[in-house]
């Protein structure tokens, strides 16, 4: 077993991304993720990689779309103002049909905000991360060793399904130090990418990279295809973690940081008789709607808690179709939920089914 070493958040991110193959990173400075930008400057030179600070977030998500294209693995890394100005680049990587990985740690908004942990880019992320209709595949992490193992699966998922993958993560998950195993460097296989644009030299079809189409037809044609492979996706890559849901009358749904605070809230709640469990959803696209509508079964009532005003919430409702009562919890701007908080909202909902 490989050793483990106590490493940050964003630092891990940033070496779980080189070991899994990435030698390509474009980025801007941003609080609270600018020691992943600072981790690839300092090591991407050594490996014969490139790092390349961008003038801004639009350029930097365009230069990833350049790499990507060509077939390499390529990322960058911000903060949500940084997020929201990648957005169209990002529908563009998506109009390409192009895998990547974006990482977003998290701060409070709208507009510059906070720089303290926040959950309030879910529907960005999972809803409208740009301009037409497409989807990104949303990882969110709770521990720093997820952070890491997430990595690998992004690209993985990426690939697969020719998309770009979000791994979301917020001010907390990054900044916070746990110790991590990591893989060795070079050990992951990367499979080769027979439509990338590298030169055909005669031998090949000539690739095109492209999400110009301007015959509606032919657009509305791609753009279904497109959901086909969505659809796949949804069917087969729905990922959670269920605590104690079982035998649940109140069954809690958070992710990421929030899931930290609920863990504690659930066994708190168990040690006083309440029947409580919680499904913590590991993809946040696709949602992991079969484990929630399995958990309603049994259930009576379900609690969203977020570290927002409530955004995830909507798409427990959609996956319950009113089957269940569900009710929300959440601090927002940079505040987090204490397992305290979580115990009385959990107490209230007990005390009415």
């Amino acid at each position: 077993m490989a050793e483990k070493v106590l490493m940050k958040g964003n630092e891990a991110l940033a070496e779980a991304a080189i070991c899994a193959g990435c030698h390509h990173f474009f980025g801007y400075p941003i609080t609270p993720q600018t020691e992943l930008a600072a981790y690839m400057a300092k090591k991407m030179p050594k490996i014969g990689g490139t790092y390349l600070q961008a003038e801004s977030e639009l350029a930097s998500i365009n230069m990833v779309l350049g790499a990507a294209a060509a077939g390499v693995r390529a990322m960058t890394s911000t903060s949500s103002p940084g997020l929201s100005l990648m957005t169209e680049g990002i529908s563009y990587i998506a109009g390409c049909d192009l895998p990547c990985l974006i990482v977003n740690v998290q701060r409070g908004g709208p507009g510059l905000g906070g720089i303290q942990p926040s959950q309030a880019d879910y529907y960005q992320a999972t809803k409208a991360t740009g301009h037409g209709d497409f989807q990104l595949i949303v990882l969110a992490p709770s521990t720093v060793q997820e952070m890491v193992d997430m990595v690998f699966l992004a690209f993985e998922l990426a690939e697969k399904y020719r998309m770009p993958a979000m791994l979301f993560s917020d001010g907390l998950l990054g900044q916070m130090m746990e110790p991590v195993e990591l893989p060795e460097p070079g050990s992951v296989k990367i499979s080769e990418k027979p439509w990338a644009v590298t030169g055909h030299g005669n031998k090949r079809f000539h690739n095109i990279v492209n999400s110009l189409y301007l015959e509606p037809d032919l657009l509305e044609k791609t753009v279904r295809e497109r959901y086909e492979r969505y659809a796949q996706c949804q069917a087969a890559e729905q990922r959670c973690e269920e605590l104690m849901v079982d035998d649940a009358d109140i069954v809690l749904v958070a992710y990421g940081a929030s899931s930290r605070v609920c863990r504690s809230a659930v066994v708190d709640a168990r040690a006083q008789g309440i029947k409580a469990g919680m499904i913590r959803p590991i993809t946040v696209w696709p949602f992991p709607v079969d484990a929630i509508r399995k958990a309603a079964g049994h259930a009576k009532a379900f609690l969203s808690v977020e570290m927002s005003m409530g955004q995830m919430v909507d798409d427990v409702r959609l996956a319950l179709d009113g089957a269940r009562p569900t009710y929300f919890y959440g601090r927002t701007g940079g505040m987090i939920p204490s397992p305290a908080e979580v115990l009385e909202e959990i107490k209230k909902i007990q005390e009415g089914i």
